[in-house]
């Protein structure tokens, strides 16, 4: 393909392949595990109570029909830019194309926004002298180093914290296992939102999905992946049934050893239940393992927003500094700098309620349109010759079942990304007068 410019994308640096199958299911677990339950337990049981055990399994189950979904895809379109790629060949629309890429993008953003929040209060309890905002932007510009030195690097430090947010999640299970069946676990807040049980459980449920996120990542670094078609689906599966297992589990100890409501009050949920079953477990031990697992979180938000800008660049609907690749650390070094830009000044503006729920709604809507999207690719691609294949109905559950969660978003989650879809229209129409300059001049 011949970007706008004329350039040949063979003329410059490519991304690297370093990622196998155990390296990419840590890099699943890693955008999974451990920030969303580390810092949503409580916001989780404040809206599902004991039950909140119910919104993760329900949350799980509209993950994993869009995770096959995402299992197909990436086995057929195995490329940087996904889900905008995934967009582009059902719909053979440019302009819906990088708008769905826009928002899996903003997902990545607001989340890194979100995840700030998270790190800066856990990382209070170590160190209360320090300002939040100086632990949020040295947080951000520590994990821009590691994600601009480069994909191998990037994922072993992703294994390592993955290890460590494993034995966090394993500590609080065991802790608080001994006060399993000490209550009903169907039992609901007292709330006019939560009037009856139905809506508790969705109400959780679309907050515990943001606990899920991050299977749709894999398929952003399948151009840094050894055989992709084979490698995500397997990828994607694994890390999605392992996260399942360990959060109901989360979920059922803690509203066992500690009352919903004081979950819901809680900074630090998971620390407090630690310190219920296990009062001889050091403060800082947990609380450095929670920061560790937010670090995770966010720095796969990192890889693979700048991945995501970088792909949608080098197909022409973005400004083309987004698509250059560094020549020693073999990295998107521009886009990287865009997205902790970005990120920052989220964090200064909103909390992690908000930042959370505005990123659920985002991909939700991109889950909606993705299944919609294999839907019309396999009616009009009837070949079933490939290393994954789905059965036809598994695309039509997952959209309904993310559209209907799309239903129980906090209207008020939505407000930071006004400004955020001005900025994307913004560079899309820049690129737009760009091209059509670009064309113009080519042809004299």
């Amino acid at each position: 393909m011949i970007p706008p410019s004329g350039t040949p994308i063979t003329n410059q640096p490519t991304l690297k392949r370093a990622l196998g199958l155990v390296s990419l299911t840590f890099y699943g677990l890693g955008g999974i595990l451990g920030a969303g339950i580390y810092a949503l337990i409580g916001e989780v049981a404040g809206s599902s109570g004991t039950a909140c055990w119910l919104a993760f399994l329900v949350s799980f189950c509209v993950a994993s029909l869009t995770g096959l979904t995402y299992c197909e895809l990436g086995t057929r379109f195995p490329k940087s830019a996904g889900e905008s790629v995934y967009a582009l060949a059902a719909f053979r629309k440019q302009s819906f194309s990088y708008l769905i890429g826009f928002f899996v993008c903003l997902s990545g953003v607001v989340s890194t926004g979100a995840l700030s929040h998270a790190f800066a209060g856990y990382a209070h309890n170590l160190w209360a002298g320090v300002p939040p905002v100086l632990w949020m932007i040295g947080f951000m510009v520590s994990l821009t180093l590691i994600t601009l030195w480069g994909i191998k690097e990037s994922s072993w430090f992703n294994i390592i914290c993955t290890l460590i947010e494993g034995l966090g999640i394993v500590i609080v299970i065991a802790a608080g296992m001994k006060y399993l069946g000490s209550v009903n676990y169907l039992s609901f807040p007292e709330s006019p939102a939560a009037a009856l049980p139905a809506v508790a459980v969705l109400n959780g449920a679309m907050l515990a999905f943001y606990a899920f996120i991050g299977f749709e990542d894999i398929v952003n670094v399948a151009e840094e992946t050894h055989q992709p078609s084979v490698t995500i689906p397997w990828a994607i599966l694994i890390s999605l049934g392992i996260s399942a297992v360990l959060y109901i589990l989360t979920a059922l100890v803690a509203v066992s050893a500690v009352p919903a409501a004081e979950l819901a009050a809680s900074k630090a949920p998971l620390l407090q239940v630690v310190q219920k079953g296990w009062p001889w477990v050091p403060v800082s031990v947990f609380t450095l393992i929670a920061l560790f697992a937010i670090s995770n979180s966010t720095l796969i938000n990192f890889i693979m927003s700048s991945r995501l800008l970088y792909g949608m660049s080098r197909e022409g609907l973005l400004p083309g500094a987004f698509g250059k690749i560094h020549p020693k650390f073999r990295t998107p070094h521009w886009s990287i700098l865009f997205i902790l830009a970005v990120s920052l000044a989220l964090a200064m503006t909103g909390g992690l309620q908000k930042l959370a729920g505005a990123t659920s709604f985002l991909l939700l809507v991109v889950f909606t349109v993705m299944n919609v999207s294999l839907i019309i690719i396999k009616r009009r691609d009837k070949n079933t010759d490939m290393s994954f294949s789905i059965p036809s109905w598994i695309p039509y559950a997952g959209a309904l079942t993310s559209t209907a969660l799309v239903l129980f978003v906090d209207l008020d989650s939505l407000t930071p990304l006004i400004i955020l879809f001005v900025l994307g229209l913004a560079l899309f129409l820049f690129q737009k007068v760009v091209n059509r300059f670009s064309r113009k001049a080519q042809g004299f």
